[in-house]
């Protein structure tokens, strides 16, 4: 266990006394899952979190003291900049954090786990590493005495089970589903982006169906009222959880960590996620040539992918043409890379530490040019960390193969060193 966790968390903890635990010590516990809590010292959401996560701790504490043994700990990764509020923060807390000093170590939990906002709870398995669930602010919610621990993830067909819903009142059983490539829709009314992509989204399925596909959607609300579910529900052709089985729309947000809307999750047929990036795909693809959406190691920079820039760091390699034959021989260029990586972190069951762009000369390309600083030149390598406000920049006149790789393989081993944004 220590091995696979001290190469996420590092070789110490600090308590709220001050006093530092060795990352290994915890295994003598028996700390079987560790939840890692990002968040701040502020007021708000981060405060509410607190006081049920102490409340859910201290009944975790209460049965090791009982039992002997300790199954569960947390791990405060805070966002906060001041050494002294970092402080008092974890004064206040039971459980342990991650050094004030480790900023890096910061940083990079925050990309690996791709949190995008506070507070958010992962509980990761303390013998792999490996997440076990992304969304611990419903698992508090919604099993608050711990009943379920340890909450790994379950099948689609089984979070989903039960009936489902039509626009005309018409319900049908989930196992409809079987067999067919499935959309999971996180929206809600009052969302503008949701109603968006909604229109879209309406036009995409009538066009995947025509041309004999099968698939569904399935609308998981995250309206206010059952009033505004109804309403917005009127507008879409597909199937609903019902608003009043909150349970199921709740374990279906756990299942898949949905930290913010609209999300559309893309499974095949048997139920395994095939993108997540759903709303991306739909939004580039507005004739559904591409449909199931199968992800491409490579993306070309465009308006509506240009979100995922924030998501972590990502390679992006200008190119000084309109013409896209440039543009694709980009693409070929870092392709093989780009698969290599993919392919090494799916065999750890893990995300890819990158994603990979190519971007052309547009407005929004010479925005980003801007904002993050970047020099003219063309062909421009570099990698982009806009939580982390940093970037790594590889200016040579011809940009090879080997040359991607070594600048890969040295930002992975953190042999660069980051300009600021």
């Amino acid at each position: 266990m220590a091995g696979a966790l001290t190469d996420v968390l590092g070789e110490v903890l600090v308590a709220a006394d001050g006093e530092e635990v060795a990352v290994s010590a915890l295994a003598a516990r028996g700390v079987s899952l560790v939840g890692l809590y990002f968040g701040c010292s502020l007021g708000g959401p981060c405060a509410q979190l607190g006081a049920s996560l102490a409340a859910f701790y201290g009944r975790f504490r209460g049965e090791a003291a009982a039992a002997g043994g300790q199954r569960l700990e947390i791990v405060f990764v805070s966002a906060e900049q001041e050494q002294q509020q970092w402080q008092e923060a974890v004064r206040a807390m039971p459980w342990l954090a991650l050094p004030f000093a480790d900023k890096h170590r910061k940083l990079k939990l925050w990309n690996k786990y791709r949190v995008s906002n506070i507070p958010s709870l992962i509980f990761i398995d303390a013998a792999t590493g490996k997440v076990v669930c992304r969304n611990g602010l419903l698992v508090i919610r919604d099993d608050p005495e711990g009943l379920e621990f340890p909450w790994g993830p379950k099948p689609f067909s089984e979070v989903v089970a039960g009936p489902l819903l039509r626009n005309n009142g018409q319900t049908l059983d989930s196992s409809a589903l079987e067999g067919s490539h499935v959309g999971v829709y996180f929206s809600a009314h009052w969302c503008p982006p949701c109603r968006s992509l909604t229109r879209v989204l309406v036009e995409s399925y009538r066009k995947i169906k025509e041309a004999g596909q099968k698939f569904e959607i399935l609308f998981v609300s995250a309206d206010r009222s059952e009033d505004s579910f109804k309403q917005y529900f009127s507008e879409m052709p597909w199937v609903a959880v019902p608003y009043a089985d909150e349970a199921r729309r709740s374990r279906l947000n756990r299942l898949y960590g949905i930290q913010g809307i609209p999300t559309l999750i893309v499974l095949d047929s048997k139920g395994d996620v095939i993108t997540r990036q759903g709303r991306v795909e739909v939004l580039n693809d507005i004739e559904c040539r591409e449909f199931p959406w199968h992800p491409k190691p490579v993306l070309e920079l465009t308006d509506s992918n240009a979100v995922q820039l924030n998501e972590g760091p990502c390679l992006v390699l200008f190119v000084d043409s309109e013409d896209d034959g440039e543009s694709e021989a980009a693409k070929q260029l870092i392709q093989p890379i780009a698969e290599k990586i993919i392919a090494k972190y799916k065999a750890k069951e893990e995300e890819a530490p990158l994603l990979f762009f190519v971007a052309g000369e547009d407005d929004m390309t010479d925005s980003l040019r801007d904002y993050t600083n970047l020099p003219e030149a063309a062909p421009l390598l570099t990698i982009l960390d806009m939580s982390a406000r940093a970037k790594y920049v590889m200016d040579v006149e011809e940009i090879t193969p080997e040359i991607v790789e070594a600048f890969v393989s040295d930002f992975l081993a953190d042999k660069l060193k980051p300009e600021p944004i």
